[in-house]
């Protein structure tokens, strides 16, 4: 999906020209692919633009880079104003976010240590990840050849820069096959994720979900999702899934900050079907949630005017 330029983009503390936020060739993080990075929505309410659960997000921006040995020069708070900052000068109603952490230029070798931690915060305006069509009636999955990286390989815990590359992978095969997006597998066998979402099956009114052990990411809209299902009254365990599982779901749909909650319509061909009543119920509260429109979920939203 193309960017649609802003006015200004945060680096280092001070809000730039768009065309001028620009690093080296020869910066770390583009060699070796040492970085952290988030992805935030902010949503038009009524109260003006509200940035989803933007504390949390920043939050586990710096559990990444601590995991990684990036000692990022800022903290949470300075982060979360610099964002609010960001989405205010561009005059959005509701746009995408990009924190990034990553190694400056100046040192070079696989020893990150000595290299300068940059920050950087970019906001655009960007429609929906996986389409209108896949958020209304559901997407097109297959299970990719790709593994998901074992724990002891590259920690998964951490949104780093590099990790993506196996979700690029992944991402692709599904693409050229001809499906929407791809689901990866654990090294043991189990679903662990989609490229850049959480994954949930169905089965008998209950949720599951695949645990971090399986190499998922612990997704901020994941935890949301299940919130509303307590909320609702629906039956949330955390759990290992086989691609069999998924075959034989009621219903599947996956979530993230970009994708936000979409619904599954198959699985490698296997039709699971419309979005069932759990899918829809949890969509149209996540929705509402994020427009502000749901008292009961008022401190996910991060009001850039307060």
């Amino acid at each position: 999906m193309p960017i649609e330029k802003s006015s200004k983009i945060w680096m280092n503390g001070e809000l730039v020209d768009w065309d001028d936020a620009t690093i080296h060739v020869l910066t770390h993080t583009l060699h070796y692919g040492n970085g952290v990075f988030e992805g935030i929505r902010a949503y038009e309410t009524d109260r003006g633009p509200a940035v989803f659960r933007l504390r949390e997000h920043i939050e586990r921006l710096f559990r990444s880079a601590k995991i990684l040995f990036l000692d990022i020069p800022y903290d949470v708070d300075d982060l979360v104003a610099a964002t609010l900052d960001t989405v205010r000068v561009n005059g959005h109603q509701s746009c995408y976010i990009r924190p990034l952490v990553y190694l400056g230029y100046g040192e070079m070798g696989l020893n990150p240590l000595s290299c300068s931690v940059d920050v950087s915060i970019a906001t655009w305006p960007w429609g929906t990840y996986l389409g209108d069509e896949g958020l209304a009636n559901g997407v097109d999955m297959m299970i990719s050849s790709w593994q998901r990286h074992d724990p002891n390989a590259m920690p998964p815990a951490a949104k780093g820069c590099g990790h993506y590359i196996n979700s690029q992978m992944a991402k692709v095969q599904a693409v050229k096959a001809g499906y929407d997006e791809a689901i990866l597998l654990s090294p043991q066998g189990y679903v662990s994720e989609c490229t850049g979402e959480n994954l949930f099956v169905v089965r008998d009114g209950a949720i599951v979900t695949p645990p971090s052990s399986a190499g998922a990411l612990e997704g901020i809209t994941q935890s949301s999702v299940r919130r509303i299902a307590e909320d609702l009254g629906v039956s949330y365990v955390q759990g290992n899934i086989l691609r069999s599982d998924l075959y034989t779901a009621d219903e599947a749909f996956l979530s993230g900050t970009a994708a936000e909650v979409v619904p599954i319509r198959s699985v490698d061909d296997r039709v699971i079907g419309a979005p069932g009543p759990v899918t829809s119920r949890i969509q149209d509260v996540y929705f509402q949630a994020v427009r502000g429109e749901r008292p009961e979920y008022a401190e996910w939203n991060e009001h850039v005017g307060d």
